[in-house]
């Protein structure tokens, strides 16, 4: 018979904690989000009648009333022409995108890679590349990052346009 000191040690097996099943929900919820807009950006026609891409107000298409800071000043608002950038980088027009909005490409191209990543990390269950208790800074700078650059270009907007 062996001896206690002759028995093999068990050692501790260290694993990735799976995150709660409300997480994983919201996590597939939130790329299934990011993946219908992509769909309704694919939906809508970012075409004048006589095949030129527009600037802004394609989100009319959708029954949503025109720009009301448009209407009231005559100057875009930080977000025009973030519906019709979309619609365009989803059909692959990239320069006609930049025109109607750069941050919105910018700004599509996170959305993207978001989409990606919460529908893998939900069905994965667990943050897939972040590090543990890092999600809500990661959030907090993308979300940052996205609307310095909405208003830089809304900057740029008003001082080309003034």
């Amino acid at each position: 018979m062996k001896t206690d000191s002759e028995l093999p040690l068990a050692r501790p097996v260290r694993s990735v904690p799976r995150t709660a099943w409300i997480v994983r929900l919201s996590l597939l919820a939130i790329g299934g989000l990011l993946a219908g807009v992509f769909a309704v950006a694919f939906w809508l026609n970012p075409y004048e009648a006589d095949g030129q891409p527009r600037r802004m107000s394609t989100h009319t298409q959708l029954g949503m009333p025109p720009c009301n800071f448009v209407i009231l000043t005559g100057t875009p608002c930080p977000a025009c022409g973030m519906t019709t950038s979309f619609a365009l980088l989803v059909r692959g027009d990239l320069a006609a995108a930049l025109r109607a909005n750069w941050a919105g490409v910018v700004t599509a191209i996170i959305w993207a890679g978001m989409m990606i990543w919460a529908l893998a990390s939900g069905l994965v269950g667990r943050p897939l590349l972040l590090p543990q208790g890092r999600g809500e800074l990661v959030l907090t700078v993308l979300v940052g990052i996205m609307v310095t650059l909405m208003l830089l270009r809304w900057g740029i907007v008003l001082l080309w346009n003034g």
